[in-house]
């Protein structure tokens, strides 16, 4: 029987695919594990990661720790380093003769060239770098409630839609959020047609559960029978070469100071204090998104809906008004201190200690404070 991407009653089940790479697991999985696992309890179904790679049963019952019911894990070496070709017919063949209605993809330099593949392949859509993932309809109203401006009595008839002009259900539909118009705007997906709906989920935006040992003993691991020749290559690996190139680590940083538009005065004086205060917290330095855009500073330091999601135990926010596109990267923190001039900065709103004050005056006189406290101990 030929597969067919409309016929979405076939499908049952949360997949996640496990990036891992020369037998490691990446981090964004086991994220995307824990997001995985809310979204098969709301539906009432499975939890599955899908794992390719050469012998790498191993590092699979991790997964069972994470959430997953099962893991499907595919062999050989073929699959040893990624290629796209390999990787793409593997997992549409699976999609294929198993179904899942869900396919979830990390946005990794790996997801963002695969599941694009995949959806072509399987006549189905994919909504690219989620920042959010619901299923049940009252939760996803209560987070357009907090995260939209949508009036309430808009957010209140949402619930179907006209599909060939017959109403269609949504309660089931994974809702898909995600920046559009270069993060000035938030965009609610759907895919209501066909199976399975795809999404690539941003890193470090989803939260990792608690590892339980016992889910990971318990987790059934499969090993379905599968296809894969030389010649369904059409590119070959010779050689894996990793740069030295040494980027900011803000996802697992405790410690974040980010700069903004308040060092327009004097950039490189800015940046400077910001990696003073940085270096005595024993942290790093992030930015919004208009010092990337002017050029004072590398786009791997930016922190919002276009840049990265932290949740740090502090981040320290100088001369940052607090967009909402940067509020939405940095908002879960677990303390936020803010520094700016005008009083009525949106960064105040989230902020659990806010500072009025020139930042070129205010930063100096905190990090003396730092060295001092750290001395007296």
């Amino acid at each position: 029987m030929a597969f067919n991407s409309a016929d979405t009653a076939a499908f049952k089940n949360v997949w996640v695919f496990c990036e891992q790479r020369q037998g490691k697991m990446m981090p964004t999985t086991f994220e995307l594990i824990s997001e995985g696992r809310k979204l098969a309890d709301e539906l009432g179904v499975e939890l599955c990661g899908i794992l390719l790679g050469d012998n790498v049963d191993g590092i699979a019952k991790e997964l069972g720790g994470y959430g997953a019911d099962k893991v499907y894990v595919y062999n050989s070496p073929l699959l040893k380093d990624y290629t796209t070709d390999a990787y793409t017919k593997v997992i549409t063949d699976a999609v294929e003769e198993i179904k899942p209605e869900i396919l979830l993809f990390g946005a990794s330099n790996i997801g963002r060239d695969l599941a694009p593949r995949c959806a072509a392949r399987l006549h189905t859509g994919l909504c690219a770098d989620c920042t959010h993932l619901d299923i049940d309809m009252p939760i996803y109203k209560n987070f357009l409630r907090e995260a939209s401006t949508l009036a309430e009595e808009r957010i209140e008839k949402l619930g179907t839609v006209k599909i060939n002009g017959q109403d269609h259900d949504v309660s089931r539909d994974i809702k898909m959020t995600r920046p559009a118009f270069g993060g000035h705007l938030m965009a609610s997906i759907f895919c209501p047609r066909f199976r399975p709906a795809m999404a690539t989920v941003r890193p470090g935006v989803m939260k990792k559960r608690e590892f339980c040992a016992d889910c990971a003993e318990k987790v059934e691991i499969l090993h379905p029978a599968f296809e894969l020749s030389a010649s369904d290559i059409k590119t070959e690996v010779v050689e894996t070469v990793k740069a030295a190139k040494k980027l900011v680590d803000l996802i697992g940083a405790d410690f974040i100071v980010s700069v903004g538009r308040g060092i327009s005065k004097d950039v490189e004086g800015g940046i400077k204090l910001a990696e003073e205060l940085a270096e005595v917290l024993g942290g790093v330095v992030g930015s919004s998104r208009a010092c990337v855009d002017a050029g004072w500073i590398t786009a791997d330091h930016q922190v919002g809906q276009t840049g990265k999601t932290v949740h740090p135990k502090v981040y320290v926010a100088l001369g940052i008004s607090g967009a909402i596109q940067h509020k939405a990267g940095m908002q879960d923190s677990e303390c936020i201190i803010a520094v700016n001039k005008n009083e009525n900065a949106p960064i105040f709103e989230v902020a659990d200690y806010g500072i009025v004050g020139d930042l070129f005056k205010v930063v100096p006189e905190l990090i003396e404070s730092i060295k001092a406290a750290k001395a007296a101990q």
